[in-house]
């Protein structure tokens, strides 16, 4: 199984707890191989990477723009470049400034690429071009399988 993810960033400590606690149980109840495509922000991405990875899976990356790490919180900066590294496979994208059309780009390429989108997302509309309800109403419209997920508890600013 090929799956994409998208999700919301910049999530609060204890949304982050119960976002990976949904995303390993999600993963564990999938049956055979798992193959993760992920862009590797921080919240959503990163904590579905980390679960694919310790669920034995292999990872994609797909990389928006040359000045995408950039742009991502430097505190979050280590655990990207430890996923980028742990990636089977890295795609890059030939933009080189990180913004929306870039991101929106790099959605629609994981979703070329997989055969389910998992959202971790509110429900609410994106806050700008490629946000997470951008990219399910791709999937959506692609005819691609999509799960949303937003733990009970969960919340973002």
């Amino acid at each position: 199984m090929r799956i994409a993810i998208s999700g919301h960033r910049l999530l609060p400590a204890e949304t982050e707890l119960l976002v990976g606690q949904e995303l390993d149980n999600l993963l564990t109840a999938q049956p055979g191989p798992i193959v993760g495509i992920s862009c590797l922000a921080d919240g959503a991405d990163a904590l579905f990477a980390r679960a694919v990875l310790a669920h034995s899976g292999e990872l994609v990356a797909v990389v928006p723009a040359s000045e995408y790490r950039d742009c991502l919180p430097e505190e979050h900066h280590a655990t990207y470049d430890h996923l980028l590294s742990a990636a089977e496979e890295v795609r890059r994208l030939p933009f080189t400034e990180s913004e929306s059309k870039a991101h929106m780009e790099a959605s629609r390429l994981m979703l070329t690429l997989a055969d389910e989108l998992w959202a971790v997302w509110d429900g609410k509309p994106a806050r700008g071009y490629g946000g997470t309800a951008d990219v399910v109403e791709a999937a959506r419209h692609a005819g691609l399988r999509v799960k949303v997920t937003w733990p009970d508890g969960a919340s973002r600013d």
